[in-house]
């Protein structure tokens, strides 16, 4: 069944109310979903040199794409996007879908690339991370075993969900109860009831008794055993009639009936319809699809807070990380992953599958497509998955790819891991210490083990960042500001796993705090230390100061410093003066010898007592603490203007 019937089984109206004017018989036949004669009827209308509008001709452009001519429809919407401004979201989506279908992928990076400023940051990130794994065919070899199920019909089946040792479903198949649903052909859906067999394939089809008979729709079951319950939609009616709002449309609400008998609504709204209901056991959340005014393009999915089966809240745009400006539909969540399908225009077909991980702050990964192992150029949707009696998983889906028996089917599958290819999250936040300010403006870059940039992004006004990656064994994260140390780490796969567990923190010391100004320099603020008198040889007590500059080139790489060595006026200017370049010299292969490139070092001079501070200098009488403040080293920052903008 083409996404386009799916649609029609939830949108059920009167004549043609639908809050669109209609001002030809071309646009009765596109509100009547009557597509060919709705394309030959405009086309007539423009033979006859008749006004059409660019609605009409959109309109035109939607007729085109449902019935497959994506050549004529790309053509249409990239007129009408150039010369006006009211293509809505869902209809750019619809226009990349079209040039994606006619083989024009690139024309849709291009486009995509151009228009990158006006588009949500996540729509952009998400395509570009998807088209990266399609094209790398990370999702080719998901490991899917798929099969048909006997007890489909010549009708639409879909729409599965586990009820124990059952499979519960939705169909068109025709039933004494239910009326034909005239846009359809088929009969008003309702909820079926099937036995699983040890493989996997479904028999004793029957009609499910859970909840209350309807001659309307019934539909999209979730039977959820912490409540006791089914979620399920259905159509809104008033005894055995349906309730319609004042524009003459009727919707489909969420209801639940529980084990017991008792049935009562959960969201229901006369001019809104909801779709999809999953019942979260963890979370408390009920999750849908729904077409609100908040919607990022058609059908976005939504979630609601319940307590002991009450909704608690407003229901809640999933945001621009999940949903697209194409149809969001069906989620599912297991194994702290949300499943759900989209036809956003950078997927494999119409409506694929896609997994993105649920974090521990309860946001979403980039929704990964599951690839050709289970999606293809056709429809899939209605994904679901457990355990089986043995190791490996099994699920449904349902499709309307060719070989079955009716519109929609559904499919039975095996996999022995959680489907959809292997990513890697970078996340956390980057503040300065020791208060923990977030640094904002921060660039982030993930790189392989070459060195290429795989991604990158800078931190926002708290200081989060998020990267995401496929992933790869060895990786490393860059975090550089100016102003601020440097941040690298290189990664091996057991650290990897690790770092995905939770958010990592990272530490920025600014530049101002280790520098300060002396003798007319910018040099490291780093405590005095001594060399014993008449010697030049490094010794313990020193080395905590000079480990701090090894820690300041570490943090601050680009530094190029040259150290300074200076003695008091005591003994002879010549001893003075080799002493203290000795001095500088050892100093310097101390800091080589513990990890500083000699790029880092510009110069390791000794003046002796050339530049002596105070009065104390030959023949002049001091105090030894005087003569003592002219034996001093000091680590000169000589690019500071350059690393400090």
């Amino acid at each position: 069944m083409k996404f386009r019937i799916f649609i029609l089984f939830f949108t059920l109206a009167v004549g043609f109310s639908f809050g669109q004017e209609k001002t030809s018989k071309a646009d009765n036949y596109f509100y009547s979903y009557a597509y060919d004669d709705a394309i030959n009827e405009y086309n007539k209308q423009m033979q006859e040199g008749k006004f059409i509008s660019n609605h009409q001709l959109l309109n035109l452009a939607d007729s085109y794409f449902k019935t497959g001519e994506y050549n004529k429809a790309s053509k249409l919407y990239l007129d009408i996007n150039k010369n006006d401004t009211i293509m809505s979201a869902h209809r750019f989506n619809k226009m990349l879908q079209s040039l994606a279908k006619i083989s024009e992928q690139e024309r849709v990076k291009a486009f995509l690339k151009s228009k990158s400023n006006s588009l949500e940051n996540e729509l952009v990130e998400n395509a570009e991370f998807n088209y990266q794994l399609l094209e790398r065919k990370e999702t080719e070899s998901a490991g899917f075993f798929v099969f048909t199920l006997d007890g489909n019909s010549e009708f639409s089946d879909f729409s599965p969900a586990f009820h124990d040792d059952k499979l519960l479903f939705s169909s068109g198949r025709k039933n004494k109860s239910k009326r034909i649903y005239g846009p359809s052909g088929e009969s008003y859906l309702d909820i079926y009831e099937a036995d699983i067999e040890k493989g996997g394939n479904i028999s004793n089809v029957s009609v499910y008794k859970g909840v209350p008979d309807s001659p309307f729709h019934k539909s999209t079951p979730y039977y959820s055993s912490t409540t006791g319950g089914t979620y399920y939609v259905l159509s809104n009616a008033k005894g055995k009639n349906l309730a319609f709002d004042e524009k003459g449309k009727n919707a489909l609400a969420i209801g639940m009936a529980y084990e017991g008998g008792l049935f009562r609504f959960l969201l229901k709204d006369l001019s809104t319809s909801f779709y999809y209901p999953f019942y979260d056991e963890a979370s408390e959340r009920l999750y849908f699809a729904a077409n609100f005014d908040d919607s990022y393009g058609g059908t976005d999915l939504y979630y609601v807070v319940t307590n002991n089966g009450q909704v608690m809240s407003e229901p809640i745009n999933m945001g621009p990380r999940i949903n697209t400006p194409g149809n969001e539909i069906a989620p599912f969540v297991y194994d702290n992953s949300l499943f759900f399908s989209s036809d956003v225009f950078y997927g494999i077909g119409g409506m694929d599958v896609y997994r993105s991980n649920i974090q521990a702050d309860n946001s979403f990964s980039i929704p990964v497509n599951l690839g050709e192992g289970i999606n293809s150029k056709y429809d899939e949707f209605g994904f679901v998955i457990r355990k089986s009696e043995g190791h490996e998983l099994m699920g449904y889906f349902s499709s309307n790819r060719p070989g079955g028996k009716g519109n929609d089917d559904i499919y039975g599958f095996k996999i022995a891991n959680k489907p959809g290819p292997r990513t890697l999250i970078f996340k956390g936040k980057v503040v300065k210490p020791p208060y923990d300010e977030p640094i904002s403006e921060a660039e982030v870059r993930v790189l392989d083990s070459n060195g290429n940039i795989l991604t990158q992004m800078v931190t926002k006004t708290n200081g989060s960042y998020q990267v995401e990656i496929p992933y790869t064994d060895i990786v490393s994260m860059e975090i550089i500001r100016d102003g601020y140390s440097t941040f690298r780490e290189t990664y091996n796969p057991k650290e990897l796993e690790e770092l995905q567990k939770e958010p990592l923190q990272v530490q920025l010391a600014s530049l101002s705090d280790i520098v300060k100004e002396k003798e007319g320099k910018k040099v490291l603020n780093i405590n005095n230390f001594f060399f014993e008198t008449g010697k030049s040889n490094v010794t313990i007590a020193m080395t905590p100061e000079l480990d701090k500059v090894v820690d300041a080139i570490k943090k601050f790489p680009e530094l190029r410093i040259s150290i300074e060595t200076h003695t008091d006026s005591k003994g002879g200017n010549s001893s003075n003066k080799r002493i203290s370049e000795q001095r500088s010299q050892a100093i310097k292969a101390y800091l080589l010898a513990n990890g500083v490139s000699a790029t880092n070092i510009t110069r390791a001079v000794g003046y002796g007592e050339e530049k002596i501070i105070n009065n104390c200098t030959n023949g002049v009488y001091c105090l030894d603490f005087l003569h003592k403040q002219n034996l001093r080293t000091l680590f000169v920052i000589e690019n500071y203007d350059d690393i400090s903008k």
